[in-house]
């Protein structure tokens, strides 16, 4: 007989989602708790949003919320690496080496 462990959350007393996982489920469940608090954000404002829109906006803010916060200027966004120029003088020598490997192989 097989034992399998799985994790399920629940919100309002309905099972949302279940995970294989502990970690997935704890982050999910912290992302709804996000949502949640991103729908009381919106009922706040003077923008009139339907339940439903007002849901749907919540969780995808919730979702993306590395993205948002970068927006925000709360978090810098990931370092890209740079891209290194070459000059003249060094695409030359690149050029150089490689002939000379060739030369060698032959």
């Amino acid at each position: 007989m097989a034992v399998e462990s799985r994790f399920v959350v629940i919100r309002h007393g309905v099972e949302a989602k279940t995970f294989m996982d502990k970690k997935s489920a704890d982050e999910y469940d912290k992302m709804l708790d996000m949502a949640d608090n991103l729908v009381d954000v919106f009922a706040q404002s003077p923008i009139e949003l339907s339940d439903s829109t007002s849901e749907e906006l919540s969780i995808y803010l919730a979702q993306h919320r590395e993205e948002v916060l970068i927006a925000l200027l709360a978090k810098k966004a990931p370092n890209k690496k740079p891209v290194k120029k070459v000059t003249a003088k060094a695409a030359k020598k690149e050029v150089g080496l490689e002939s000379a490997k060739l030369s060698a192989a032959s």
